[in-house]
């Protein structure tokens, strides 16, 4: 049926449940032919027609139009409203169950605006609980409905992203290129830059550096030209990792420098907290003798995030990092305090990073020559690791677990470990 079938059917049901004719509803400002051409659906009200029969058949707007009462629909939104809350607050598994029983309302059905925007808030929660397969086959859906830009732009980030973190790079590259790839190419925008910066990292991890180095460029002169902090920050962001990965250290650090100076400008708390730990961590990999600098640079990240809604992962994260840099520092007591602290605040959903936490722990017991303690953060790393898929960024997770294992004499433990790093980089 079409829309004004639909809305003509309800017109028509709500005036037998009053008791009225069609006459009656008419009188006196339509004809009675004209509200049975509409009940028929041989004609589509205007929005004041409607209006007006809504009140004359003393019921919401919103059920005339989409089928729901307006108490229903004040329902529907008050919990796409808590789901998104949960969301980005870091509670994903909470995030996902409403947002699938939101799926499961039947009174969803007749809003389309409201149905769209709770399948993409379930994609992006089945993303935050590491089911990826799950988030593609959601975003494809959406992908086949008739979407506003905005919305077709959403939702092709996510899906690029959600190929790229599977290792699905060329189909990353596909949905990528499938908007930013035509001829003449769309105008720049900030979600535009954004899709851009995902299907760059695509480039990266193919290993096409080259293509990565000069779309980063295009990337930053776009964003350049746009002004807007958005796109600045998410061009700045990915080129950094591009430069980090083809040798250009100080490079990319100046470039997660000037993420920083317009997140603290113009950034929410949090994600200037964020942008603050991904600066300390690139400055602590190039120049560890500013050690006390970058470690007062994660105690102000972490205090920020702890006093902001920030996700238990991005405070887990920032422990992890403090960790990492006591151990630079030879601190090998607080190392495991940091450590210990990111592993009690670790999201179960967060298995790779769980495994990083339980590293930086074990080389902190391994520092202070508790040999058996090491060794079984060692094995909590290999647990946290093993179910999950062959991905680059896992196989770089067991080579590092493998030294470990190396340095305290697990000869046999090292060398499946190392297997492993070489079947998840494809080797």
């Amino acid at each position: 049926m079409t829309t004004s079938d639909l809305v003509g059917l309800r017109i028509k049901t709500v005036r037998r449940q009053r008791g009225l004719s069609q006459a009656q509803l008419a009188h006196p400002e339509l004809s009675d032919s004209y509200v049975s051409l509409i009940e028929s659906g041989k004609r589509t009200p205007t929005p004041a027609v409607l209006e007006l029969l809504a009140q004359k058949l003393d019921c919401s707007l919103s059920y005339l139009l989409n089928g729901v009462t307006a108490e229903q629909m004040e329902d529907i939104e008050l919990s796409l409203g808590y789901a998104r809350l949960a969301l980005e607050n870091g509670e994903v598994i909470e995030a996902r169950t409403r947002f699938a029983e939101l799926m499961a309302n039947h009174n969803l059905a007749g809003l389309t605006s409201l149905r769209l925007d709770t399948e993409y808030g379930l994609a992006l929660a089945l993303e935050a609980c590491g089911e990826l397969t799950e988030a593609i086959a959601v975003l494809r859906r959406l992908q086949t409905e008739e979407l506003d830009a905005e919305r077709q732009i959403n939702t092709a980030i996510a899906l690029c992203r959600c190929y790229r973190l599977s290792d699905r790079l060329s189909e990353a590259i596909k949905v990528g290129e499938a908007v930013l790839g035509v001829s003449p190419r769309p105008t720049w925008t900030d979600g535009l830059v954004e899709l851009g910066a995902t299907l760059l990292g695509a480039y990266l991890y193919s290993g096409d550096l080259l293509r990565a180095r000069q779309f980063a460029a295009e990337l930053l002169n776009a964003a350049d030209m746009l002004g807007s902090p958005r796109a600045i920050v998410a061009a700045c962001w990915n080129a950094a990792v591009v430069a980090q990965n083809t040798g250009h250290g100080e490079e990319s650090l100046a470039f997660l420098e000037r993420a920083l100076m317009i997140q603290s400008e113009n950034g929410q708390p949090r994600n200037l907290a964020r942008a603050r730990v991904a600066y300390a961590v690139e400055k602590l990999r190039f120049h560890p003798e500013a050690v006390d600098e970058v470690r007062a640079m994660l105690a102000r990240a972490e205090e920020e995030l702890t006093q902001t809604s920030a996700s238990t992962l991005d405070r887990a994260n920032a422990q992890v990092e403090l960790a990492r840099t006591e151990l630079v520092a030879g601190n090998f007591e607080r190392a495991v305090q940091h450590g210990r602290a990111g592993v009690a605040l670790m999201p179960e959903t967060a298995r790779a990073q769980e495994a990083e936490a339980h590293l930086m722990v074990s080389r902190a017991y391994g520092g202070l020559g508790r040999q058996a303690e090491a060794q079984e953060e060692l094995r909590a790393v290999s647990a946290w690791l093993s179910p999950l898929p062959d991905s680059r960024q896992i196989a770089g997770m067991w080579y590092a677990a493998a030294e470990s294992m190396e340095q305290l004499g697990d000869t046999e433990g090292s060398v499946a470990a190392y297997q492993r790093a070489l079947a998840c980089a494809g080797l």
